[in-house]
């Protein structure tokens, strides 16, 4: 399908498009093209549909606040390594 824009811009999608894909996209700048990509009305819905039921009977505050604290344990942990490497190789210093 080859489509152009009008005066202002927009770019015209054909009805068997928009019943197809919906009515919002992304429109993503690539360097040799534009990508647009659906946007689902309930994003969310679409997330719980593509990874089955992972997330089944969590609200979005829930999976939020998860991610949140998984987040805020990888950096504890990290900064826990961090520190034991840094002692491990203070306590192995040959200058001493």
């Amino acid at each position: 399908m080859v489509t152009e824009t009008d005066d202002r811009g927009r770019v015209y999608l054909s009805k068997e498009l928009r019943e197809r894909h919906g009515e919002q996209f992304r429109v993503v700048d690539r360097p040799s093209r534009i990508v647009l990509i659906p946007v689902d009305d309930d994003p969310l819905a679409a997330v719980r549909e593509a990874v089955g039921d992972a997330f089944a009977g969590k609200s979005a505050a829930e999976l939020k606040d998860e991610a949140l604290e998984a987040a805020r344990e990888e950096a504890e942990a990290e900064i826990r390594d961090r520190e034991q490497r840094q002692q491990a190789a203070e306590n192995s210093d040959p200058e001493e």
